[in-house]
């Protein structure tokens, strides 16, 4: 039987639902999992290359690498990303493959995740917070389906600048002090920060803010009812939850390890069992 060895970097990780999909999947393929987290939160030391390194020296089929790390493998992939994502600057996957594959499953999970549940709607004026890792997949997901406006404010002013200029003519900067402006006239909203995680606990966006806009996206998944996204439901948005970008991310980071092709009609009822909880 074929086996998958993969497993996950990253910070405050142990929540993660990503094995428990793969080896689903794994399952329906007749493979086996074996996968392991390498959570870094209390490594002040971490060396994100030598690790990575190590993990290819001992026959991993590939890592999944989530915050704060995704620009590590970005550089780490290099040449490795598909010409179309190279600029991203962000990865989440690598396939030890020979050549190296590097991949970001969160920038197709988002497309994917967004034609599923909002159809050919267009994304209209968007109000982001965050530009790390993870705001370099959605907002330029969000530019290629055809957002008119990305308004993003980060608490580094240096990773805003990076993502507008990534993104192009469609965003432009906000101070953190505007960010209530930007928030008032836009269609929708997209908290790309860790704030509502469990360790992290909060929202980017003051409730009193939220109503005029038509539909909300939280990147956080763990808890995927955050108190942003939970604001917003009571406001009447549509709300596209950070688990729903989870099952399509699982999915084509799957692919990207094993080159099958998943049947959503079969998998993506088997990953909505694990949806994290509330309470």
């Amino acid at each position: 039987m074929k086996v998958l060895r993969a497993g996950l970097i990253g910070d405050h990780i142990s929540q993660t639902r990503l094995p428990a999909a793969l080896g689903i999947m794994c399952k329906e393929s007749g493979m086996t999992l074996e996968f392991d987290l390498i959570d870094t939160a209390d490594q002040t030391d971490f060396d994100f290359v030598k690790t990575v390194d190590g993990l290819r020296a001992k026959g991993w089929s590939g890592v999944t690498v989530t915050h704060p790390f995704k620009t590590n493998a970005a550089n780490y992939a290099g040449s490795a990303m598909p010409v179309e994502l190279r600029n991203l600057g962000a990865a989440n996957t690598l396939v030890f493959e020979s050549p190296l594959k590097g991949a970001n499953t969160d920038y197709s999970g988002f497309l994917s995740a967004w034609k599923t549940h909002m159809g050919t709607r267009a994304p209209g004026v968007v109000a982001m917070a965050g530009a790390g890792g993870v705001a370099r997949a959605i907002g330029p997901a969000l530019a290629k389906l055809g957002a008119t406006e990305i308004r993003i404010w980060d608490m580094s002013e240096q990773s805003a600048k990076e993502l507008v200029e990534l993104i192009g003519p469609s965003a432009k900067i906000v101070s953190a002090e505007q960010a209530h402006i930007a928030i008032a006239g836009a269609d929708g909203l997209v908290n790309a920060t860790p704030l509502g995680m469990s360790y992290h606990p909060g929202t980017a966006f003051p409730r009193e803010l939220i109503g005029s806009q038509s539909w909300a996206f939280d990147a956080v998944y763990t808890p995927t009812d955050t108190e942003f996204l939970m604001d917003c439901s009571q406001a009447g948005l549509t709300a596209l939850t950070g688990f729903e970008l989870f099952r399509h991310m699982a999915m084509l980071s799957f692919q990207a390890y094993t080159g099958i092709t998943a049947n959503p009609d079969t998998i993506m009822p088997k990953l909505a069992t694990l949806r994290p909880v509330s309470g």
